[in-house]
C-alpha cells in the first residue's frame, strides 16, 4: 500500500491593509482594514474556502511607533484586540483555525489560559496560542513599567507562564461533566485536577473554570529565535513562526530545533516549522515586478526609516544619511535574531539605509518571493522537501487582493504538485495540522 504524498501546512496572516509597510495606499486595498469588522470575515472566509490550516493575527498591547511624523503616514495604529476578533470569526467560519498572539510579559496566565480555552469552546477545537515575550518598550509603559524587562527575565517569566497555562487547561478529563439530572450530579469532582502553582513569577490555585479543550489542549505557536527563543520553542512550541532571509538559514534553523526536541522528550513531528513568506504573484515575471515596484513607490522616506528603526531592535537611525551604510549597532534588549539577521543582511548584501528599508518594506525580514504561480511554488517545494520547512505563513502585501492572488494564482499549482490538501480532513486545528492529541 502506498503512502499518502506529504503535505505542507499554510497559515493566513492577516494584518490589518496588509503586510507591506505602504499596502494601505494601493488603490484597491482596504484602508480602514484595521477596525473593520466585514474585512476579516471576508478574509477569513477566503482563507477558509481555500483550505488554510488556520487565520494568524500578531498583536501589540500598544502603538510601537513613537515617532509621529511617520506614525502619521502608516496604518499600523487601529488594531482589534486579536482574541476578541477570533471569538467573533469563530461564529461565522466552521473549519478553519484561529491563531492569535498574546504576550507572556505583561498578561497573567489564568487570563490567558481562560481566553483560549473558551475561544477554543466557542469553535469547537480551533483555537491556537502564540506565545511570545513583548519586545517594545511602549508596552511595557502601558502596564505599569518603564522599561522592558531584561531579555533573559522576560523569556525565564514566559517558561513558567507557559506550563502555568498548560497546567490550567489540564484541570478536568474529557468526561469530567456528566451533566446528570437524574442523579443530580453536574461535576465529577473525582476528576479535578487543582494545580497549585507557586513559582518565581507566579502564584496560581486553579482549576480553571472553563472545560476542556475539544482538541486536547488549544496549540501552542511560538515565535522567537534568538538562543533563549530557540530554547523556549524546543521545549514548549507545537507550531514555530520564523524569519528567514536564505533557503540555507531556513535548513540550519529547522536543524536546530528538531534536534533540540529529544532532549525535551519530544519528536520531531511533534512540531510544525512555518516561515514566514511574502508573495508578490503575477502571471508573468515582468507583471509581479511591476506589482511589486508599485508598492515600493509608495513608500514614504520618513516611514522607511521609522520601520527599520523599530524592526532592527529601537535603534533610532533618523538623524543619519539614508545612502550610508549601516552603522554598528547596541546589542538591543528587543527582538536580538530579528536584530542580527537584519545586519547580516545589510553586510551580505551591502545594503544603505534606504536599500535596506526598501527591503524590508513588505515582509520585515521575512522571506520575499516576486514572481509566477511556477517559480513561488518552486521555492515553496524546495524549501518543504529539503529540509526548510514544514510549512508556510502567507504574509499579503496588501488586502483583499494580495491574499486572492496567492489562493488562485498560487494554490492550484500547488495542487497539482500534491503538495496542498483539496479538503479539510479533520475539523480541528491539531488535526488540520497533523498533530498530536495531548493526554
Amino acid at each position: 500500500m502506498t503512502q499518502p504524498q506529504r503535505q505542507f501546512s499554510l497559515g493566513a496572516f492577516l494584518m490589518q491593509t496588509g503586510h507591506h509597510i505602504a499596502g494601505w495606499r494601493h488603490p484597491e486595498a482596504q484602508a480602514d482594514a484595521g477596525s473593520n469588522f466585514r474585512h476579516y470575515v471576508d478574509l477569513a472566509r477566503q482563507a477558509e474556502a481555500a483550505k488554510f490550516d488556520a487565520i494568524f493575527l500578531s498583536d501589540s498591547s500598544g502603538i510601537r511607533n513613537t515617532h509621529l511624523p511617520s506614525l502619521g503616514r502608516t496604518a499600523r495604529s487601529d488594531f482589534f484586540e486579536p482574541v476578541t476578533l477570533l471569538s467573533a470569526l469563530a461564529a461565522v467560519t466552521e473549519r478553519i483555525g484561529l491563531i492569535a498572539t498574546v504576550s507572556t510579559s505583561f498578561h497573567e496566565p489564568y487570563n490567558v489560559a481562560r481566553k483560549f480555552a473558551s475561544l477554543d469552546q466557542i469553535s469547537g477545537g480551533r483555537a491556537g496560542w502564540n506565545l511570545v515575550t513583548s519586545s517594545g518598550s511602549t508596552e511595557a509603559q502601558n502596564f505599569n513599567h518603564d522599561s522592558l524587562p531584561e531579555h533573559a527575565e522576560r523569556y525565564a517569566r514566559a517558561r513558567e507562564f507557559h506550563d502555568v497555562v498548560l497546567g490550567l487547561w489540564d484541570s478536568w478529563r474529557e468526561d469530567s461533566f456528566p451533566r446528570d439530572k437524574r442523579s443530580g450530579i453536574y461535576l465529577d469532582t473525582d476528576t479535578l485536577r487543582v494545580l497549585n502553582h507557586r513559582g518565581e513569577h507566579f502564584q496560581v490555585r486553579g482549576p480553571l473554570n472553563v472545560n476542556r479543550s475539544p482538541q486536547g489542549r488549544p496549540v501552542v505557536v511560538q515565535a522567537g529565535a534568538s538562543e533563549a527563543g530557540r530554547d523556549l520553542a524546543a521545549r514548549t512550541a507545537e507550531v514555530i513562526f520564523v524569519a528567514h532571509q536564505t533557503f540555507e538559514e531556513a535548513r540550519a534553523f529547522y536543524a536546530d530545533i528538531k534536534g533540540r526536541l529529544p532532549a525535551h522528550g519530544r519528536r520531531p513531528e511533534d512540531v510544525r516549522i512555518m516561515p514566514g513568506i511574502f508573495p508578490v504573484v503575477g502571471r508573468t515575471q515582468a507583471e509581479a515586478e511591476e506589482k511589486f515596484e508599485q508598492l515600493q513607490s509608495l513608500v514614504d522616506p520618513v516611514v522607511g526609516v521609522a520601520l527599520l528603526s523599530t524592526v532592527i531592535g529601537g535603534v533610532d537611525l533618523s538623524g543619519l544619511d539614508v545612502d550610508g551604510p549601516i552603522p554598528a549597532l547596541p546589542e538591543t534588549n528587543g527582538p536580538k535574531s530579528r536584530q542580527q539577521l537584519l545586519v547580516d543582511l545589510a553586510r551580505r548584501d551591502r545594503l544603505s539605509i534606504r536599500q535596506l528599508y526598501l527591503r524590508i518594506a513588505g515582509a520585515r525580514g521575512h522571506q520575499q518571493v516576486i514572481g509566477t504561480p511556477q517559480t513561488i511554488a518552486d521555492q515553496l517545494q524546495q524549501w518543504f522537501e529539503e529540509g526548510g520547512a514544514d510549512g508556510f505563513n502567507i504574509m499579503a502585501p496588501w488586502f483583499p487582493g494580495g491574499l486572492t492572488d496567492f489562493i488562485e494564482l498560487v494554490l492550484p499549482e500547488l495542487r497539482q504538485r500534491g503538495l496542498f490538501r483539496t479538503e479539510y480532513q479533520g475539523r480541528t486545528l491539531r488535526e488540520h495540522l497533523g498533530l498530536a492529541r495531548p493526554s
